[in-house]
C-alpha cells in the first residue's frame, strides 16, 4: 500500500485550555491530508465535485489519540489507501511528529460516491480511470 504524506505546523488556535492541540483538530488534519492526496493524484475535490459531478462524503470518522501534539509542534500525516471497490473508499491515516516520527494518533474516514442528486454511483462504472488510480493505490 502507497502512502501519502501531508506535513503541518500547528497552530496556536489549534490548541485547547490545558495548552494541547484540541480532539477535533486531528479529523481537520485528515481532511488536509485527503485534499492533497486527491490533489496528488490529479483528481482535487474541485474537479470531483465540479467536472465529473461527483460527490465523497464522510460516512464515519475514527481518531484513536496515542500521545499528545503541542502548539509549535510539526507533525506529518501519513494517509493510506485501506480499500476501494469503487463505491465506498477507506483512508486510514497516521500522525507523527515530523522529527522524531513517532506515533501521536491513529484514525480512519469510510466514504462514498454519490452523484449530484445524493444517488449512490459506482465509481468502476461513471469514473474507471479515478477508480483504477485508488485500486493501484490501495494494492501497493
Amino acid at each position: 500500500m502507497k502512502t501519502y504524506t501531508c506535513t503541518h505546523k500547528t497552530q496556536y488556535y489549534e490548541t485547547d485550555q490545558m495548552g494541547v492541540i484540541h480532539h477535533s483538530n486531528y479529523i481537520r488534519w485528515f481532511e488536509e491530508a485527503r485534499v492533497s492526496f486527491l490533489e496528488e493524484i490529479g483528481y482535487p475535490y474541485q474537479r470531483i465535485e465540479k467536472e465529473l459531478k461527483l460527490l465523497s462524503p464522510v460516512l464515519e470518522a475514527n481518531c484513536q489519540y496515542r500521545s499528545m501534539v503541542y502548539f509549535g509542534d510539526t507533525v506529518d500525516i501519513i494517509l493510506r489507501v485501506e480499500s476501494s471497490n469503487g463505491i465506498k473508499l477507506k483512508f486510514s491515516y497516521e500522525v507523527r511528529d515530523h522529527h522524531t516520527q513517532e506515533l501521536r494518533t491513529t484514525g480512519y474516514t469510510k466514504h462514498c460516491f454519490l452523484n449530484e442528486t445524493g444517488s449512490p454511483v459506482s465509481l468502476k462504472k461513471v469514473q474507471p480511470e479515478l477508480y483504477q488510480i485508488l485500486q493501484e493505490c490501495a494494492e501497493l
